[in-house]
């Protein structure tokens, strides 16, 4: 006999009450502080965002103190979670629910959907988490999942069948009662991130396994199916330490730039070879290599080295002096912070 969607949910919220990870959010239904958690959780691991999102709260524990923050601060308080854009939009979201709704975070699902920086995803998990909202969550997780019980061999990567799993995610929705729903969209997340991995799954602690079609068909592994990625761009990198006492030379990236505006930065440069000539540029001698990091932003693998260097002319335009006390309270370039971390693994030159 099918499974009935009522069944699957029953069966599913009795695993979830048993299974579930003890994470802060879920201890809350504060909608600021779920908000706060699923803008965090957005193509980052919960294991990194748990203490991120504990220390944020305490500066920020509502968006009034959000929405004033300077955003120098709001965004080294975010240094580390990268994808930096979803701090101020975060911020320009605050600022409205502060100015439009009073500093209370509206309460329906078209409201939640029209804040800065939140998705379809975003909205439904605040609102039915929050406020109990009958709005199916749709993440890779939950795709993984649906396309497994259901055995579905369609390209995830098409929109069309997006919005069929999105329907099907929604008739399951439909089947949880009043009180359920938070928990049932939670219940479908964390199965999928915890079970129904993306590699090896683990089937036989699936409360859904005996109805799983992929499974009974040996597919459950290889599914979902998705179109080929765009092939990875591996790009050279050189990032220049010059210091002047207790002080690094730093510039400040534009406000219009595509990553990361306004944060500081070391002198860098991109490209195989050629690096001495960017650096004698600004008045920048290279000295010897102090060490190697790696980077990746989307489909771009940098292999990062690191200089050692010295001015032999004034300051280059644009750049300036910065103390290590200044640099704690600004916020910093992934790449240069990890250059740093190298430094000092480096220790005193000789």
């Amino acid at each position: 006999m099918r499974l009935t969607d009522r069944a699957f949910v029953r069966r599913l919220l009795s695993w979830y009450a048993d299974a579930a990870r003890d994470l802060p959010w879920r201890r809350t239904a504060d909608p600021y502080r779920i908000w706060v958690a699923e803008i965090m959780l957005q193509q980052t691991r919960v294991e990194a965002v748990v203490p991120y999102y504990e220390r944020f709260l305490e500066r920020y524990p509502n968006a009034a103190a959000l929405a004033a923050a300077p955003e120098q601060e709001l965004l080294q308080a975010w240094a580390g979670l990268g994808y930096y854009r979803r701090a101020r939009l975060l911020q320009r979201a605050a600022t409205k629910i502060a100015g439009e709704h009073d500093g209370q975070f509206p309460r329906d699902y078209d409201a939640i959907r029209a804040l800065d920086g939140v998705g379809g995803y975003t909205a439904a998990a605040v609102a039915s988490i929050a406020f109990d909202l009958p709005f199916a969550v749709l993440d890779g997780n939950v795709m993984r999942l649906l396309t497994r019980l259901a055995n579905d061999r369609r390209d995830i990567a098409k929109g069309e069948t997006k919005r069929a799993l999105a329907g099907r995610a929604q008739e399951l929705m439909d089947a949880a009662a009043p009180g359920e729903r938070g928990a049932f969209n939670q219940a479908l997340m964390e199965l999928g991130a915890t079970v129904c991995t993306p590699k090896s799954p683990q089937c036989g602690a699936c409360p859904l396994a005996r109805d799983c079609r992929g499974l009974a068909q040996g597919a459950a592994d290889t599914l979902p199916y998705k179109s080929v990625r765009p092939r990875i761009r591996r790009v050279e990198l050189a990032v220049a330490v010059v210091r002047r006492g207790g002080s690094l030379l730093m510039r400040q990236r534009p406000q219009d730039a595509a990553i990361m505006p306004g944060f500081w930065e070391l002198p860098s440069t991109c490209g195989t070879g050629g690096h001495e000539a960017y650096f004698a540029s600004l008045g920048v001698a290279v000295g010897k290599k102090i060490g190697e990091f790696k980077h990746s932003i989307t489909d771009r693998r940098f292999r990062g080295s690191i200089y050692e260097a010295a001015l032999h002319r004034g300051r280059p335009q644009g750049h300036c002096w910065i103390s290590a006390e200044r640099l704690s309270r600004l916020p910093v370039t992934t790449i240069s912070r990890k250059a740093l971390r190298q430094d000092m693994l480096a220790g005193p030159t000789q």
